[in-house]
């Protein structure tokens, strides 16, 4: 069997990957491995020290590496290859290829096949508006208010289009709309109740992704 390793920007990322898509990989053929990023609180770190981490994992042999980790909680000072020069890309579509090309090239040419490189738009919470249904199910009318979830929905062409400002980030709107909302095991909860394909049928670089890991 393949071995994939996808290093999870924390354990909101680790858990949805050990839920959601590590029976998905199997059926693959593939072993899903989800360590988070090292010397880190659960948040994003520079690209110095995420690349260490990625290469350490290269080199532990046959195996693909890739990452799950938020655009929405990259700072510029952070270094990722080609990040300053991807603001002037106005199509985020676009932005994004362009930052995954300028990251596979910044890998040594001999491990540069074996990693796939991604950054979840805007953030992971955008995936689980692909379908909001699950919400009424899952929560009392006491503790959500769904009409914020739809403005939500309605205000992006798809989930993962879901603006990353400060307040309206798909983490903060999802804080505003449920009461007592859980990252971690509400997240995965949620994701797992939508479902895999619903996600990949709903958000472009998630399916692209996906399909790169099932097929490198």
């Amino acid at each position: 069997m393949k071995r994939l390793i996808i290093i999870c920007e924390g354990p909101t990322e680790q858990a949805f990957c050990n839920d959601l898509l590590r029976d998905y990989f199997q059926s693959k053929d593939i072993i899903l491995e989800a360590p988070t990023i090292k010397h880190s609180n659960g948040g994003i770190v520079a690209w110095d020290t995420l690349k260490k981490q990625i290469v350490r994992h290269l080199n532990e042999g046959n195996c693909i590496v890739s990452l799950f980790v938020d655009y929405y909680r990259i700072r510029d000072s952070y270094n990722f290859p080609g990040w300053m020069t991807s603001k002037n890309i106005s199509n985020v579509y676009d932005r994004m290829h362009f930052l995954f090309e300028q990251m596979s090239l910044n890998m040594d040419e001999k491990l540069r096949s074996r990693f796939v490189p991604y950054i979840q738009l805007h953030e992971f919470e955008g995936l689980l508006f692909s379908d909001i249904s699950v919400f009424q199910n899952n929560f009392t009318k006491n503790e959500l208010n769904f009409s914020l979830l739809e403005s939500a929905v309605n205000s992006a062409d798809t989930p993962e289009e879901i603006n990353n400002g400060p307040a309206t980030a798909p983490s903060e709107r999802l804080k505003k709309a449920v009461c007592g909302y859980d990252k971690v095991t509400d997240g995965a909860f949620l994701a797992l109740e939508i479902g895999l394909e619903t996600i990949r049928e709903k958000c472009i670089l998630f399916n692209e992704w996906i399909k790169r890991l099932e097929t490198c």
